[in-house]
């Protein structure tokens, strides 16, 4: 007969302790497979979206200095001994091409450099932008002329490939793609991060490792040194987009943290004591001024606007707009966005040359000024050729993530087919009391952020789903996921 099972020998007269419950999960350790999953799955949906924003938008940091050498003829002119006075260059693109009216002049920033005469209403030229006539500032001979787009003054290079980075040339419904990117950028980069430094330290090596694990290493060791810039991307990215952007809008107003602009009526200024245009408000100066006064007569002309405006501060590059009807002014308005400084402007009476109105960028709200540095900081104009190598970093460092992280997804199939997937159902091992504010706070954010929360709805639908066609068919059983918890799923 078999032995009857004997009870454990007591060491030292004492009995051997029983096996207890398994201890509990900490809540790091219940919530790493749910951004486990959620890191792997995102990271596989929109890493398309975000390949195609990473490659534009490295082309558009590139193109700042591919302008200057394409368009070398018009923007640069050899250095002569004086400058004409500003009227006579307008006098001159103007001569060139009468037709539209001018919206804008941009005088020569430094020596060498053309001055823009900016002529909006040019047929052939598309309604968003305006024609610049590239004048020499010291003969005054018209070098060429170029479509130009926006506040940076993109010339049809840089125009095309914004273009390209914002809504692949789309349209509002191609926007769609980069807010979707910008939406989930953060979210990925945050969540590898998380598993990151979840890992122990020997994990994270990448000397001496091979495969998978090495892949893992790299792509790991590139997403911490490149986490910043992935956050402030995608921070920065939603404030102009078409859903987030008008929700940040609305926060913005909210909080009186819009942005403020120069005041440009006359009546105003008469009331609050400026001098004003008077009785002849309602004349301008010919080819010196433009806008809505080309056939008024009492208009002082750009010079003495300009010189006005330098007079109360501002200073560098600038703008100089006409006035839009007889009850308005001039602006005079800084294009030079580099760090720390913004745009200052000031309005000047056409009729008499005086100031009118100054704003100031120090004045300007914290949010607004925030706003304004981000946005710089992301086109890459914030800081010069520093700024645009910085955003090419960047750009090629979220490349190799997006090709690193398929390549993990490939050898976690060992190669014989693609990775194979996370289990289901670790949502289900979160503590309540972690689970349900991180449900409130995604509820929030998904409502602010409607292209960050309607596919997340949308996939876990598909997932709850599947999961329980798959449960019913006892293809696959719902569970804490441990086989992936231990590991990076990509």
């Amino acid at each position: 007969m078999p032995a009857a099972p004997t009870a454990p020998v007591p060491v030292d007269g004492q009995q051997t302790p029983q096996p207890g419950p398994p201890p509990r999960r900490s809540a790091w350790g219940s919530l790493r497979p749910l951004v486990l999953r959620m890191h792997f799955y995102a990271g596989l949906l929109i890493a398309p979206f975000l390949l195609v924003a990473a490659v534009t938008g490295l082309l558009y940091a590139a193109s700042y200095s591919a302008e200057k050498v394409v368009y070398a003829d018009e923007l640069k002119v050899p250095v002569g001994e004086r400058e004409l006075p500003l009227a006579r260059q307008v006098a001159a693109a103007r001569e060139a091409h009468p037709e539209g009216k001018v919206s804008a002049v941009r005088p020569s920033s430094e020596d060498g450099a053309t001055t823009r005469v900016l002529l909006s209403g040019v047929p052939g030229v598309h309604p968003d932008r305006t024609l610049a006539v590239f004048v020499n500032p010291y003969t005054g001979d018209v070098r060429g002329d170029l479509e130009q787009y926006g506040s940076s003054g993109a010339l049809p290079l840089r125009t095309w490939v914004a273009g390209l980075h914002r809504d692949l040339h789309l349209g509002e419904t191609g926007r769609l793609y980069s807010e979707l990117a910008a939406s989930w950028l953060w979210v990925i980069a945050g969540g590898g991060l998380v598993l990151w430094f979840g890992r122990r330290r020997a994990r994270r090596k990448v000397r001496g490792a091979s495969g998978r694990r090495r892949t893992l290493s790299l792509h790991g060791t590139v997403g911490v040194w490149t986490a910043a810039g992935l956050f402030f991307l995608s921070a920065t990215g939603l404030t102009w987009s078409a859903y987030a952007g008008q929700s940040i809008g609305d926060l913005r107003e909210a909080l009186g943290q819009t942005t403020p602009t120069v005041s440009t009526s006359l009546a105003a200024a008469a009331e609050s004591g400026t001098p004003a245009a008077g009785e002849h408000a309602e004349h301008g100066g010919g080819a010196a001024g433009g806008g809505g006064r080309e056939s008024a007569a009492a208009d002082v002309g750009f010079d003495t606007v300009l010189a006005s405006a330098r007079a109360r501060g501002i200073s560098g590059p600038v703008e100089v707009v006409p006035p839009a009807d007889a009850s308005s002014a001039y602006v005079v308005k800084e294009i030079q966005r580099g760090w720390p400084e913004g745009p200052d402007t000031a309005a000047v009476d056409p009729a008499t040359g005086e100031v009118v109105d100054v704003l100031k960028f120090e004045d300007f709200p914290v949010l607004a000024k925030l706003t304004r540095w981000g946005i710089d900081a992301h086109s890459g104009t914030l800081f010069g050729l520093a700024n645009q190598v910085v955003l090419a970093g960047i750009a090629v460092g979220l490349i190799l993530l997006i090709v690193w992280g398929y390549r993990m997804w490939w050898q976690r199939g060992r190669g014989a087919a693609f990775g194979r997937p996370l289990p289901r159902g670790a949502w289900q091992h979160v503590p309540a009391y972690v689970l349900v504010p991180l449900m409130a706070a995604v509820a929030v954010l998904g409502y602010f952020v409607p292209l960050l929360g309607i596919p997340l709805v949308a996939f876990l639908a598909v997932d709850i789903v599947l999961g329980e066609i798959a449960h019913r068919r006892g293809e696959r059983a719902y569970g804490p996921a441990d086989s992936g918890a231990a590991d990076h799923p990509r």
